[in-house]
């Protein structure tokens, strides 16, 4: 057994126990066995650190039990490896386990370890369940052995195998992590702030504005980390990330943000100084008669079309936010940019100076769609200077593609990140718009409209070559404009078709 992993090896160590899996359960399901393992294996072997560590130091068994209980309580018989040693029934075991941990630490670890069936043998019989146990069991999971940070880029590596793996599943839980890196920086999480996801996933995004104040300087443990998702074992898997990264102050709800937000006081939505988030696309099936009279307010802006709940939960954000430091960024499809139904609620977000910048990023940053994304930032309190401005930026070229996978390179996030700080025009890539130009505008928000690619003349050239040259370019913002128009069009169509067969 070596003393020490390398990131490496970690992370080829826990990736080769999915493998376990393969042929017994979907590779979307992979993560409602392999988590939870991980974890039980960990809250053991930090578990066995601090009571050796005490009892050294002590010569105290009992003293040395209650300084490990410190941190997370294990019961007696809910050990690893107490499980380790169980010749049969292997999943009940586990199960009895997790549910005594459970039950001994219920503010933090209340329904961690999810909802998979353990027991049921016909899916994961005892043998397979021994030999993952036997995997987990080769290396010791301790913080001296795996420090907090590498366990946790380890754990986010896992996140996104299993995405790779699982296909259509991955966007339900994972988030291209250098564009959440560059949202992070655009928002800038102090130090005592608190940050809220309301589509939190596997916590990634909570993650990232940790490492971020981590990163600066800041004093971590004063930041309170919040967030809520629909699927249950998902959100299971956002409290282990959050406690295998180190972090003490959180709370993560399970349940439909929309209809029953998990986080009010007085009668109000909580408020936050930093919201991220990359909510579900254009949902259909959800309570828009509801909304119409929504108990919290968050129909300010209008009430959405029932096809589309994209600003449903971009009012539900807005009303989340501090009205002295809130500031957001959500990822977004670009039709929330100019589809007609939502236009008046684009128009009244407009005149309420709450939008400060839309980012166009390129294609591909999604799994399993090649569509273009937007990232869409709000301030409650604008600094004066950019009151009554919005910034476009036009970053579909900032973009790289390797082993067909495309993401941010530090040299793209630095060059989005430093227009959005210097909030001036930038020829070809970005430009500051009045919000009377935009209201104008029927209030499109559209970035073709407001950025124009710049026509490269080469000094050679002559006055004809000159104007090709700019009519290509024209040409070219136009039919951006138009194929993302055309496909916000499609996707209209799509759902009048389903809305047709659905009827009949």
């Amino acid at each position: 057994m070596t003393s020490t992993l390398s990131q490496q090896e970690l992370e080829a160590y826990l990736w080769s126990a999915a493998t376990l899996l393969r042929g017994l359960v979907e590779a979307g399901d992979y993560k409602q066995y392999i988590f939870p393992l991980l974890f039980f294996k960990r809250l053991s072997d930090v578990w066995d650190e601090e009571y050796a560590g005490a009892l050294v130091e002590t010569g105290d068994a009992v003293y040395a039990r209650a300084t490990a209980d410190d941190r997370f309580t294990i019961p007696q018989g809910a050990h690893w490896s107490d499980v380790r040693s169980a010749s049969r029934d292997v999943g009940r075991a586990l199960l009895t386990a997790f549910q005594a941990i459970e039950a001994a630490n219920p503010k933090r670890l209340a329904g961690v370890f999810g909802t998979a069936s353990w027991t049921d043998k016909a899916q994961m019989p005892d043998e397979t369940l021994k030999n993952l146990i036997e995997h987990f069991s080769r290396h010791i999971l301790s913080l001296a052995r795996v420090p907090e940070d590498e366990l946790g880029n380890a754990y986010e590596y896992l996140i996104k195998q299993f995405a790779d793996d699982s296909g259509h599943t991955a966007q339900e839980f994972y988030t291209n992590r250098t564009l959440v890196h560059l949202m992070t920086q655009m928002l800038e999480p102090h130090p005592g702030e608190h940050i809220y996801d309301p589509t939190v996933g596997t916590g990634g995004m909570l993650i990232s504005a940790l490492a971020e104040v981590k990163r600066r300087g800041g004093d971590v443990r004063t930041l309170g980390l919040f967030g809520q998702e629909l699927i249950t074992i998902t959100a299971a898997i956002a409290r282990m990330n959050l406690v295998l990264h180190g972090v003490e102050d959180f709370q993560i709800v399970a349940g439909n943000t929309l209809s029953n937000p998990a986080f009010t006081e007085h009668d109000r939505l909580r408020t936050f100084d930093v919201v991220m988030a990359n909510p579900p696309y254009s949902i259909k099936k959800w309570n828009r008669e509801g909304w119409q009279s929504d108990p919290w307010g968050r129909n300010f802006l209008g009430t959405p079309p029932q096809g589309r709940a994209d600003y449903a939960f971009f009012q539900h954000i807005l009303k989340s936010l501090d009205p002295e430091s809130g500031r957001c960024a959500i990822l977004f499809p670009h039709g929330v940019l100019f589809r007609n139904e939502e236009r008046d609620m684009r128009r009244r977000l407009i005149e309420l100076d709450l939008l400060e910048c839309v980012l166009g990023l390129g294609p591909n940053l999604f799994y399993n769609s090649p569509m273009e994304a937007c990232v869409v930032v709000c301030r409650t309190a604008k600094p004066k200077e950019r009151r009554g401005m919005v910034l476009f930026i036009d970053a579909v070229h900032e973009v790289a593609r390797e082993r067909a996978q495309s993401f941010l390179k530090a040299e793209h996030q630095q060059r989005i990140l430093a227009a959005y700080q210097a909030f001036v025009d930038e020829p070809g890539f970005a430009r500051v718009a009045t919000t009377a130009e935009v209201l104008e505008k029927d209030a499109n928000l559209s970035i073709p409209r407001y950025v124009r690619p710049v026509a490269h003349v080469n000094s050679q050239e002559g006055g004809n070559g000159h104007d090709l040259r700019k009519a290509w370019a024209a040409f070219e913002a136009e039919g951006r404009e138009f194929w993302q128009e055309m496909d916000a069009l499609v996707e209209t169509l799509d759902d009048l078709v389903a809305k047709g067969a659905h009827d009949a």
